[in-house]
């Protein structure tokens, strides 16, 4: 036991001890939700700090890799990476989950004593994502999307008196358990054509393809290319999006958020770490690929979400074309993981506060969120209305806020690999998404006199408990911050490299 690093999987052991903790409590000593969230928070708190922890350690002493096994020629096959993309999305991970959290917590106290389920799932579902992101063996990041997944699809269709909920949780089950099947395939034939489930290590992926020339590499790319299949649909990129507006829509707006933002900043970290250290040999040839799914989704997004009269539906569209925005930059290989980054976090931060208010203003369990609900939002809660106005001009890449420099770091990355035309095109389409963007404005500044004519519009201000206040503060202060001055966080995401 001394000689086991207990660094790199730390931040999985206390989520998973911090559910197993709500669990008991809430069976043996019914303490109440003031003890979930006491319990969850010391989790979500000491994750973050192992996270800081483990940035500082690949910072002195470089990239680990834990728990390597040997096979019958003494090849060490590693398991768990630490580096830098790791450490970087523990960071990023653990505070977006912390928020959404925070943001859910009149779900869960509505949940009565279902709550202390809904803590562990979601806890449950935060270890099983970032094991994506530190895993170094292909079979054990299908471990950590299943466990994330899993707890997902029932946080999805928790709230079973709605009508869609139920629905929503059947889709999320059905097309994800065929996503898993169908990056699990891809497994199978990276390791047929390699030898290896491991990226890393003398015996992994990276090493074989280094090491050797393949004449004929249909089986690897087509195994590469449902892995991507695979992550394309936990990060709902098009073609593989249909399930996301439903899913958004049926399941309870206050777990929206980590549905939305925690599965991205994950599903990213596991596709760059495919991509750029298992097979950055072949850029040439999945390149191609990536860049046609990025083109799809960004136009696909944004003309879907013109079209929608559903906030939440809107989000899930516009999420496919945000989606397509983030590949744009991966496109570069490893020049872009940076710009990727970079982007995917303030997203996650702009994502988290969006639906926050969107969870406000529908209600925490409801599942409808039409457009008459923020006409004339300004006037009944204009702390509310500025704050989403400000994530829809950030969401849309407006000057001087997060999501403009986002967008120009990942165009940047793509015409710096040799994706002019894909940086133009998200350029165009980022243009266009500004309508959807700005007709909320709209709806909630300059459409009062409507609100009271319209029928079933709401017009009593909604309550905004104190966590939802210090979850759009945070999400509003990241994001104006980094719009105004990025260089910090541009500067770290260059160190947050992959291995």
């Amino acid at each position: 036991m001394a000689n086991i690093a207990f660094l790199p999987i730390a931040p999985q052991v206390v989520l998973l001890l911090g559910a197993l903790v709500v669990l008991i409590v809430e069976v043996t000593l019914r303490l109440g939700r003031r003890a979930w969230g006491l319990v969850a928070g010391i989790s979500l708190a000491a994750a973050f700090t192992f996270s800081v922890l483990q940035w500082l350690r690949v910072r002195d002493i470089g990239p680990q890799l834990n728990f390597s096994q040997r096979d019958i020629e003494s090849i060490r096959l590693p398991m768990v990476v630490m580096d830098g993309l790791s450490a970087f999305t523990g960071l990023v991970l653990f505070a977006i989950a912390g928020l959404a959290l925070l943001g859910a917590w009149r779900l869960v106290a509505s949940l009565d004593t279902r709550g202390a389920e809904f803590v562990a799932l979601f806890l449950l579902a935060v270890a099983g994502l970032h094991l994506m992101a530190i895993s170094s063996n292909l079979v054990l990041m299908f471990i950590g999307l299943e466990t994330g997944s899993i707890s997902l699809y029932v946080i999805a269709g928790f709230t079973r008196e709605q009508e869609r909920s139920d629905e929503a949780a059947m889709k999320y089950f059905l097309l994800g358990s065929f996503a898993s099947a169908v990056f699990l395939y891809g497994v199978a034939l990276a390791f047929a054509a390699t030898g290896s489930t491991s990226i890393y290590g003398a015996g992994g992926i990276q090493g074989f393809l280094q090491a050797n020339t393949i004449l004929r590499p249909g089986i690897v790319l087509a195994g590469v290319a449902l892995m991507i299949v695979g992550y394309g649909f936990k990060v709902s990129a098009a073609p593989f999006h249909q399930w996301a507006p439903d899913v958004y829509q049926g399941a309870p707006a206050g777990a929206v958020p980590m549905m939305s933002a925690a599965v991205k900043v994950a599903g990213f970290a596991a596709l760059a770490r495919i991509l750029v250290g298992a097979f950055p040999s072949l850029i040439d040839d999945w390149a191609v690929p990536v860049s046609a799914v990025a083109a799809l989704s960004v136009v696909v997004g944004t003309l879907f979400a013109i079209a929608q009269d559903d906030v939440k539906r809107m989000l899930a569209y516009s999420g496919v074309a945000h989606a397509g925005f983030i590949m744009t930059a991966l496109v570069a290989g490893r020049a872009g993981v940076p710009a990727m980054e970079f982007y995917v976090a303030t997203y996650a931060f702009q994502l988290i506060g969006a639906f926050t208010v969107v969870a406000i203003v529908s209600g925490a369990r409801s599942d409808r969120s039409g457009f008459d609900s923020y006409v004339g939002l300004g006037a009944r809660s204009p702390f509310l209305a500025w704050m989403l106005a400000l994530f829809m001009l950030a969401l849309g890449g407006i000057p001087f806020t997060a999501g403009f420099v986002g967008k120009v770091a990942v165009f940047t990355a793509a015409a710096d690999g040799g994706f002019l035309w894909l940086a133009t095109l998200g350029l165009l389409t980022a243009v266009a998404g500004l309508f959807f963007y700005l007709r909320i404005i709209v709806l909630m500044f300059f459409q009062e006199a409507v609100a009271a004519e319209a029928p079933g519009t709401a017009t009593a201000p909604p309550d905004v408990s104190t966590g939802a206040r210090i979850v759009l503060a945070a999400s509003a202060a990241v994001t104006v911050a980094l719009g105004l001055v990025p260089w910090p966080l541009l500067n770290f995401v260059g160190d947050a490299l992959p291995l």
